[in-house]
């Protein structure tokens, strides 16, 4: 178990993820709903003429090909219709068994929900920085391999007894195995690292951490997960 005093350092709301959608993207969707030569189109023009090609489009044919784009390799063509039609009313980034996928709907969602201005349910994220202090250096190797689990171990002792990362998980956050947590923290980035103090930048579902706004500077524990070595 290592010690950290936890602190929040700052909290947003987010409708949009961050580099979710690439000039690269655009022009695949681009493709997908037959415009001819996206390459031709400037930067600021691709993601406008993907907004306008998609709505010419039913909204679940459009979510279908947004799905087709980003699931390609992991859902079959029966699947991404019955999700596209289901996108419509449900917060599939929640709402889905595959924890795997929600950073996929939810990315999927929001460029829909911006494209429809409002027929897809509407997307919330949460970014936030946290800043981890501890009294020796060596305490930060919990975070070398899989950091995303003994983060969330921390950040939910900030949380309410209640939050539902405690409710679902309590098992994984007390003990040294908790694989869904890289699919609960979408991205994370750490900087200005020093002897004593790391900060973290992440990026996450509301759904799951925006409790953690509610977070004062606090004393944690925590514990790396126990990788088991294949023989």
């Amino acid at each position: 178990m290592q010690n950290f005093t936890v602190e929040r350092l700052s909290f947003d709301t987010l409708t949009e993820l961050p580099h979710a959608w690439q000039a690269q993207n655009y022009k695949a969707l681009l493709l997908k709903t037959g415009y001819d030569n996206p390459e031709e189109l400037g930067p600021d023009e691709l993601k406008e003429m993907c907004l306008m090609g998609l709505t010419d489009l039913e909204p679940a044919e459009a979510a279908q090909l947004v799905l087709e784009h980003l699931f390609a390799d992991e859902l079959t063509p029966g699947q991404i219709e019955n999700l596209a039609h289901q996108m419509l009313t449900e917060k599939l980034w929640e709402e889905n068994p595959n924890l795997g996928q929600h950073e996929g709907f939810f990315k999927a969602t929001q460029l829909l929900y911006t494209a429809y201005n409002g027929k897809f349910p509407r997307a919330e994220a949460v970014r936030f920085q946290v800043q981890l202090t501890a009294d020796s250096p060596e305490f930060f190797q919990v975070f070398d391999t899989t950091p995303e689990a003994p983060l969330l171990r921390l950040l939910a002792q900030g949380m309410p007894d209640n939050t539902l990362l405690k409710r679902l998980f309590h098992e994984q956050l007390d003990g040294t195995s908790f694989p869904e947590a890289a699919s609960i923290i979408w991205q994370l980035q750490p900087s200005k690292p020093n002897d004593t103090s790391l900060v973290f930048d992440v990026v996450s579902s509301a759904y799951w951490l925006d409790d953690f706004k509610y977070a004062d500077t606090y004393q944690a524990t925590t514990q790396a997960d126990t990788v088991v070595e294949e023989h």
